[in-house]
């Protein structure tokens, strides 16, 4: 019997989606809930299982191919056992790679070695013929990201000496092409040409494009800063660290006090927790705030829903997971949508000050930056002390200056006094 593989039900606001890559070819056993096939949406890439035992039959819809709800990708022959050998590639699959290249012996890479691998670094793995205990993390025993497949693979063409007229490494652009369903080929050069590549952007990519454009386009954004001494904060980290940890066994890091900051400020200024429908001003009466995380599929928001009511324990772990599911491509479209303050933290990449582009229909983002020793002023002396400038960007049809100010200002005096927290003052 002959069991159709269907496209699920979509998000809301989300029509159609894109082919990224079939697990399975044609002839090939498969177990029921099986991940056949992910589908990229512009916020979530869905995995698509096996809807019986059998072998996978036919494949209608090919990589890169763009599908709606409900429509068939292909179908599934219920009970059938594997045929000796797949005699055809599904439509559209990147096709095996050619012998393997001089001084590379790796085996290629089969669906128990890449099991636990994230979509991106599986279709890498895959389209490469490599096998995954050759790669080695950045971090030692950590999980293997797109950025070690890619440097694993420079090194190998590295340790074999491309001649002359072979390809250049695998670059993230290419990779996005791969994923997008685009077959990569060497860009033509001749003599004293300089190479360029022509790659579509992702769906994420291209909503990302989209909202950022909206943002600036429809919203009377503006961005106030300030800066704040970070070492209140970071001696009682240090005193309490290694006892949080035991208690809880989870980090103490810096986001659960700027979460919790920001949430009292917002508490003092509900406009900056509103946002815009039309003519009306919308209040919002319950704090939800979106964490950037960056992913290899791009810039993502995970949300933290009620955060006024988690404690600096339960938003670390939570930070934590959803940071983990972003790499792993594994967010629901309900971890991503409904946020209504947004906090970015370009620090960690070694941004010194940045002016944050909202994220809408949000009205306010806060934006953390690098913390470094400067020297300030303290009752009349300079002394030096670990500071860090925030940026406050917000829709001033809605807030006023004074409001954005005195949000920033209130949050400064949170970090720099973190009493204030707990006595809520």
């Amino acid at each position: 019997m002959s069991v159709e593989i269907k496209v699920p039900a979509l998000p809301e606001s989300v029509s159609e989606a894109t082919v990224v890559a079939w697990h399975k070819q044609p002839g090939e056993a498969v177990a029921r809930d099986e991940n056949l096939v992910d589908l990229e949406t512009d916020k979530v890439v869905l995995e698509v299982p096996a809807p019986e035992d059998g072998v996978l039959q036919e494949v209608l819809r090919n990589v890169g191919e763009t599908v709606t709800a409900d429509e068939t990708l292909g179908s599934v022959e219920a009970g059938a056992g594997a045929a000796p050998a797949a005699a055809t590639e599904p439509a559209g699959a990147p096709a095996e790679p050619a012998a393997p290249s001089a001084g590379s012996a790796e085996p290629a890479g089969d669906a128990a070695s890449v099991e636990g691998l994230s979509p991106a670094v599986r279709r890498l793995v895959m389209e490469h013929g490599l096998d995954p205990a050759r790669i080695e993390p950045a971090t030692p025993g950590g999980r293997i990201t797109k950025e070690d497949v890619l440097r694993h693979l420079e090194g190998s063409q590295e340790t074999a000496g491309a001649p002359a007229g072979s390809t250049t490494p695998s670059t993230p652009a290419a990779e996005s092409g791969s994923a997008a369903g685009v077959s990569q080929s060497p860009p033509a050069t001749g003599p004293g040409e300089r190479p360029a590549e022509r790659v579509p952007m992702t769906r994420l990519r291209q909503r990302i494009a989209e909202r950022l454009v909206e943002a600036q386009q429809t919203a009377a954004m503006l961005t106030t800063f300030n800066e704040v001494n970070m070492k209140p904060v970071m001696d009682l980290r240090a005193r309490h660290k290694d006892r949080f940890e035991k208690a809880h066994d989870v980090r103490l890091g810096f986001m659960s006090f700027f979460v919790k900051a920001a949430v009292e400020g917002l508490k003092r200024f509900p406009a900056v927790n509103a946002s815009i429908d039309g003519t009306d001003i919308i209040y919002h009466g319950y704090y939800d705030i979106g964490i950037a995380v960056s992913s290899p599929r791009g810039l993502v928001v995970p949300v933290l829903r009620d955060a006024d009511r988690l404690s600096f324990a339960e938003i670390e772990a939570q930070i934590n997971e959803l940071g983990k599911r972003a790499q792993e491509g594994k967010l629901s479209m309900e971890e991503l949508t409904g946020g209504t303050f947004t906090i970015t933290n370009g620090g960690i990449f070694g941004s010194m000050m940045s002016t944050p582009i909202i994220n809408p229909p949000q009205s306010g983002i806060l934006g953390m930056h690098k913390i470094q020793e400067r020297p300030v002023a303290e009752d009349g002396e300079v002394v030096v002390r670990p500071m860090m400038y925030l940026a406050h960007s917000y829709d001033h049809r809605i807030i006023d200056g004074r409001e954005a100010v005195q949000f920033l200002v209130t949050i400064k005096e949170c970090i720099e006094d973190p009493a204030r927290l707990l006595l809520e003052v």
